[in-house]
């Protein structure tokens, strides 16, 4: 499995979840950097940290494969048109 599919394939639903946490923590972080006031040097080292921590995390949960075994039960459960 190469990359590109590996990236279209069906993520599991535990790194769904944590993709977005990890997204949730990158915009957060964005904004503390580019906050228009003046923060301690701290807030800001902290926030840069916490960007490349959610930037990781996201990227790591969006490469995640399940097994077909899981996917199928996965599907099972999910609802459908009409139902």
């Amino acid at each position: 499995m190469n990359l590109i599919e590996r990236a279209k394939s069906p993520t599991p639903k535990f790194f769904r979840v944590l993709r977005s946490i990890g997204l949730a923590l990158l915009a957060i972080s964005g904004s503390v950097i580019a906050a228009p006031v003046v923060l301690p040097v701290a807030v800001v080292t902290v926030a840069g940290y916490l960007a490349v921590a959610g930037g990781v995390i996201s990227a790591v949960s969006q490469m995640t494969v399940g097994d077909k075994t899981e996917n199928k039960q996965e599907n099972q459960n999910r609802p459908r048109d009409g139902d």
